[in-house]
């Protein structure tokens, strides 16, 4: 059974970068064709791709939000981490981590990110 778990602060101050760390257990970050990515849900909004890092280790990212993501990944311990720079209280939302290979096939359970001085 593949199991995503996502860590990091629950609050971050405006201008700070958020940085989330996803954990993968039943499933290798590199087996082949699989993309590990993140995805937000701001409050009373729709769930929003941020970018994946594909098992080969290239990332892609949302134009909109391309020039603030980085995902990078530590194949040692199976994890793969978001960072968003220069955030606002626009990025308060709940962010998720996934496995998707042309449909999202499992979720991390989600955890919320509140921008807030």
């Amino acid at each position: 059974q593949v199991q995503l778990q996502e860590s990091g602060p629950g609050l971050v101050k405006p201008s700070q970068t958020l940085s989330l760390t996803c954990t993968v257990s039943g499933a290798s970050i590199t087996s082949s064709y699989y993309n590990w990515g993140w995805i937000r849900q701001p409050p009373g909004k729709g769930l929003e791709w941020m970018g994946v890092i594909r098992y080969d280790g290239t990332s892609y990212y949302i134009p909109s939000l391309k020039s603030r993501t980085s995902i990078s990944r530590d194949t040692s311990k199976n994890q793969f981490s978001l960072q968003l720079s220069s955030v606002t209280p626009e990025d308060t939302a709940v962010y998720y981590c996934a496995r998707e290979n042309g449909r999202v096939d499992y979720w991390g359970q989600g955890t919320q990110v509140t921008v807030s001085s």
